[in-house]
């Protein structure tokens, strides 16, 4: 081993340690399985934004953004304006419904058990149909983030892919399986941190190398124009209006993902919403731009030009072009911070959902709170083993799993819930028709229509219309509209509902 690669690390064994240091203090704090799963709902507004910010951006943040702004150029804006916009949506439209309507109806822990409570008249079959889609997705967006630390690790250290994977495995499994979400709100916090520094100073310093933003621009004029156009696809194609849509559609998926749902849950209250929505965006905003101006950089600066196939670790080579070895430990320990901030979030809602709405509603109603924290640790452990078997085929891109998963959770949830958020009149059969469709449609779309538009457009379309007309067919009952629209008169500055037909 190098010296260099001995810098890099002992940095990440700093790292390491640091992140299991906090979840040993979470342990110590962690007394049910509402404190397992919500943190006890003490989240202030500052730790809500950045867990909720960093869960969301995973390692395709450090890698897929990166790498499609490398091929792409500005043609990467349309997810990135796409994500930014969703973002600010997610907290100025569910956020505060969400936390006022989740306690009002049985103080719900999870996004299926609030779902149940919601639609009590069809609960059971709803709460099984919407832990099985969380099961199945989170499955797919964990092996994501495996993939991208087997190829963190497997880039720096020079190590075996299975290898690489099961050590970023083992990283993420100690913290969370004992500290339960404050562990994982907890070091969001730093993560998120860590990954702005390392989105700020690397392409800082790669254009202060390159002279500023003039010389960069005329470079990339001289030597790759179709970059600075927003119309590249990065294929030596030109955007049409589908491929357009398909980018910034990612911004759509943001209302039905558990991970980032559970931080709204989990603040301490609904006062604390507005600031931590300006948190959040600016993060965002600021990572976003980060990312891309990541991706430009690598052009003109990583010669020979990376081939298609290692295009996601632009970041990663600029790292260790440009800065110390030390320096460079703490960028690249950034990006095992992307991939453990998103990961242990996916772990925690699988494991709650396994333990709240599987293992105590249908199994053991009677069990203590130690049992159900004891089976949610022990449900970390199995999906994160699913998750690692997934993870295994090397040729795996990042963005493509997230993708895939992005869009079931976006399509199957994000419809259901918005308008369960503000329509009266929403019933449970519709409710359960619009699981039902999105998750479909996602799962048999992109075979069916080989990726001509991104699977999570028409599954929000498709599910959408399938609330809006069943719950007409099978309409919710008089009370249940008359007790939502209580629960929003008490609610101040809550009284607004959209405007669809009355059951």
């Amino acid at each position: 081993m190098t010296e260099h690669t001995l810098l890099i690390a002992l940095t990440f064994g700093v790292y390491l340690v640091f992140v299991w240091w906090i979840g040993w203090i979470a342990y110590r704090r962690t007394q049910d399985l509402a404190d397992f799963i919500l943190g006890g709902q003490r989240l202030g507004s500052g730790v809500a934004a950045l867990s909720a910010s960093a869960s969301d951006m995973s390692g395709w943040l450090l890698l897929g953004l990166p790498g499609l702004a490398y091929t792409a150029g500005l043609g990467s804006v349309w997810l990135a304006g796409g994500l930014l916009l969703g973002t600010w949506l997610n907290w100025r439209l569910v956020a505060k419904r969400l936390r006022i309507l989740g306690n009002a109806y049985g103080g719900a822990l999870t996004l299926p058990e609030y779902l149940a409570n919601r639609f009590a008249e069809i609960a059971i079959p709803l709460r099984l149909l919407s832990a099985a889609l969380v099961l199945v997705f989170f499955s797919i967006y964990t092996a994501s983030g495996l993939v991208a630390g087997g190829k963190l690790f497997a880039s720096v250290f020079a190590l075996p892919y299975p290898l690489a994977v099961g050590l970023t495995l083992l990283s993420i499994l100690v913290y969370t399986a004992i500290g339960g979400f404050l562990a994982v709100s907890w070091t969001d916090v730093f993560q998120g941190l860590l990954m702005a520094l390392a989105l700020v100073l690397v392409p800082l310093i790669a254009w202060v190398q390159l002279g500023g933003v003039e010389p960069i621009l005329a470079r990339l004029y001289t030597s790759a124009p179709q970059l600075l156009t927003p119309w590249y696809d990065g294929q030596g194609q030109t955007f049409g209006l589908l491929g357009i849509l398909s980018l910034a559609a990612w911004g759509l998926g943001y209302f039905g993902q558990p991970h980032i749902l559970a931080r709204f849950q989990a603040i301490s209250g609904p006062e604390q919403i507005g600031a931590a929505r300006r948190i959040a965006v600016a993060w965002v905003a600021l990572t976003l731009t980060g990312a891309v101006l990541t991706g430009l950089a690598g052009v003109l600066l990583i010669a020979p030009p990376l081939p298609p196939e290692s295009r996601e670790t632009v970041f990663i080579v600029l790292v260790n072009q440009l800065f110390h070895p030390l320096l460079a430990g703490i960028l690249l320990a950034s990006i095992l911070a992307a991939i453990m901030s998103t990961a242990d979030s996916q772990l925690l809602v699988c494991s709650s959902t396994f333990t709240q709405d599987l293992y105590h509603t249908l199994a053991r109603r009677q069990a203590s709170q130690t049992e159900l924290v004891r089976t949610g640790r022990l449900a970390v452990v199995g999906v994160s083993m699913i998750a690692f078997t997934i993870a295994l085929d090397p040729d795996s891109m990042v963005l493509d799993l997230v993708a895939y998963a992005w869009a079931g959770f976006g399509a199957a949830f994000g419809p259901t819930l918005v308008l369960s958020l503000y329509w009266p009149g929403m019933s449970g059969y519709g409710a359960l028709a619009g699981v039902l469709v999105g998750g479909l449609t996602v799962l048999i779309w992109r075979p069916l229509a080989g990726g001509m538009l991104y699977e999570i457009v028409p599954g929000i379309i498709l599910a959408t219309l399938a609330i809006i007309l069943v719950s007409r067919w099978r309409p919710a009952s008089r009370s249940a509209c008359e007790r939502f629209q209580q629960i929003l008169s008490s609610s101040n500055g809550h009284r607004s509902s959209i405007k669809l037909p009355a059951p």
